[in-house]
């Protein structure tokens, strides 16, 4: 038989070494569905629960991977469906590739069944690369050019092809005229270097200043050696963008944690006080948690110039790649013999571990969700990948969990979309089918798709040679991070008919799965029910029923989050008395340390 273009498209993902592709079938893509089954599912074919899932699970496989992600859905509302996740993919710079069917040319413009204008549709999540194959010698360019664009921009691309079109015999571009031929399939690579008179000067900035801080963020992730000798010869303090939690790890002593509005205290401190600030590899949003204008010196390093100078007044901005500049601007940079300034950081560092570790143990009814990640942290291994959710869970993840070296963490950063969580960690296991994945997810997060992606997660389970994917459910019925954030913003009381979640027992329905599963009702099952989920040949669902009224506000909350909840109990909060205690007991202990 002759080769299609759907045959072709999956040859050229394979030249491309795409090992699978996350997808969800329907009729506008039956060509290339049919092709899948002629290559005999080579690529694979991932089947998820939900368009979103896909897109939202090849993200999570090219943020832990390092290589392109690719999803597949069909016309109309399965094109649609993909949206979220590729905003995810576009908000937090991450390389998809999304494949997308549509109706057949002879409908077009005849408001056809599941006809959507789908170049309007994509065109700004897309904006890099957009395009619709209309003929088959557009290929292998259409499908070579959104690889390589997804790479070198770190982004999300589209790909269209009408269904007659996938159908149609392929047949190669010609050495003509309006022909567009393709070269063979290569990652493309560069190495970015600043002018060195700019290296120069950022060196005299960093040598001048007595009080240096560092800002990491997911940029900085192939430069992690650099950061910390930057950080040891000019005593500096390294704190963390959400995105950048796994730079460093958090047994580093100068490591401040993660900063903004999730942040640890010693992060606040260490830009509240510094007169120097580096900012590598991160675009982080929150300017007001950055040094006050004027107070600090600033150099930002980024390999995309299109995002410095955005945050912060920063006097020099190197264009390069974080790791190679950095090695060269290290070799400009003196050691400073004065610490006094890495020892002040070093004490607030200690001092807040210990607070946490305090605040983790706090009584709660029926349980703390902070001591959750505390427990989790003294046994997760030392080569896991860790994602989270987007909700109240998020600030135990960035301020409770302490990443070691060799670990890996991610969630949905700059979009912060809900229900991304557990996907990321599908496409972890895709990406590193030999390391453990933990997934922390609140209930709001289940019960809007997690619970779906149990079912594909059970389904691709014995594919991976490490069976430890933990789902830790942090069940309190509650859409707990809207709930205080009305409360602290706003000054409004718990609505309880948006706010409060249906009751569900996960643990029972990951039973049902086959999954092996523990109900938490008690503090102190939950060292035990980490330790038989890690040890666990399956994957594993933890359902921890925890105290929606442990306070989730930053050490650094303002008088006016502090007025606002005051605000919220006088109006007649319905859990006054209750989030009064728990957030006097947990405030107690960060005073007193």
């Amino acid at each position: 038989m002759p080769e299609t273009v759907a045959d072709h498209v999956l040859s050229r993902l394979r030249d491309w070494q795409v090992d699978q592709v996350f997808a969800y079938p329907g009729d506008g893509i039956n060509g290339l569905v049919a092709a899948f089954g002629k290559a005999e599912d080579r690529p694979r074919f991932i089947q998820v629960r939900h368009e979103e899932m896909a897109a939202l699970a090849a993200v999570g496989y090219a943020k832990f991977s390092g290589r392109v992600g690719v999803c597949l859905a069909t016309s109309g509302p399965g094109a649609i469906h993909l949206l979220n996740g590729l905003y995810d993919a576009k908000l937090d710079h991450v390389p998809v590739v999304a494949i997308v069917g549509q109706t057949a040319r002879s409908a077009m413009g005849g408001s056809y069944q599941q006809e959507v204008d789908l170049q309007s549709l994509c065109k700004d999540v897309a904006s890099e690369y957009l395009v619709e194959v209309n003929v088959p010698a557009q290929l292998p360019n259409a499908i070579d050019r959104a690889i390589r664009v997804a790479l070198a921009e770190r982004c999300p691309t589209v790909v269209i092809i009408p269904g007659d079109v996938q159908e149609a015999e392929y047949t190669p571009p010609q050495h003509a005229f309006k022909q567009i031929p393709s070269s063979p399939p290569s990652a493309p690579r560069a190495e970015v270097v600043p002018p060195q008179e700019e290296l120069q000067r950022a060196a005299e900035i960093l040598n001048a200043g007595e009080k240096v801080a560092v800002l990491v963020g997911q940029g900085a992730r192939s430069a992690a050696a650099e950061v910390e000798r930057i950080a040891e010869l000019t005593g500096a303090g390294v704190a963390k963008a959400l995105l950048g939690k796994d730079v460093l790890p958090d047994d580093l002593p100068y490591v401040t944690g993660s900063i903004g509005l999730l942040g640890t205290r010693p992060s606040y401190e260490l830009m509240r006080d510094c007169d120097t600030l580096l900012i590598v590899g991160s675009n982080f949003p929150y300017s007001q948690f950055l040094p006050e204008f004027g107070q600090a010196r600033g150099i930002q390093i980024d390999i995309d110039g299109k995002f410095i100078g955005m945050r912060y007044p920063t006097e020099v901005n190197l264009v390069g790649d974080a790791k190679t500049t950095l090695t060269r601007l290290a070799d400009l940079v003196a050691h400073k013999p004065d610490r006094a300034w890495r020892e002040k950081i070093e004490r607030n560092v200690a001092g807040w571990w210990d607070t946490m570790e305090q605040q983790a143990m706090v009584a709660a009814d029926p349980v703390n969700p902070m001591r959750v990640v505390w427990e989790l942290s003294s046994r997760v291994p030392e080569n896991a990948i860790v994602t989270a959710d987007s909700g109240s869970s998020t600030n135990w993840y960035a301020r409770d969990l302490r990443m070691r070296r060799g670990m890996r963490g991610s969630l949905s950063g700059t979009l912060a979309t809900m229900g991304a969580g557990v996907p990321y960690g599908v496409g972890a296991k895709f990406a590193h089918p030999d390391r453990p994945v933990v997934v922390l997810a609140g209930d709001g997060a289940m019960q809007m798709n997690g619970m779906n992606e149990l079912i594909t997660i059970r389904r691709y389970a014995d594919r991976w040679s490490d069976p430890r994917l933990v789902i830790c459910v942090f069940h309190n019925n509650d859409l707990n991070q809207v709930t205080w954030e009305l409360r602290a913003m706003g000054g409004a009381p718990k609505f309880e008919e948006s706010q409060t979640l249906p009751d569900v027992d996960y643990a029972a329905f990951a039973r049902s799965l086959g999954f092996e599963a523990v109900n938490v009702d008690e503090p102190e099952q939950i060292g035990p029910a980490w330790d038989l989920a890690l040890a666990a040949d399956r994957p594993t669902v933890l359902d921890v029923r925890c105290d929606p009224e442990v306070p989730p506000i930053p050490p650094h909350a303002t008088f006016e989050q502090v007025k606002s909840l005051t605000e919220a109990i006088l109006r007649g909060d319905p859990a006054a008395w209750h989030l009064m205690v728990e957030g006097a007991k947990t405030k107690a202990r960060e005073l007193l340390s």
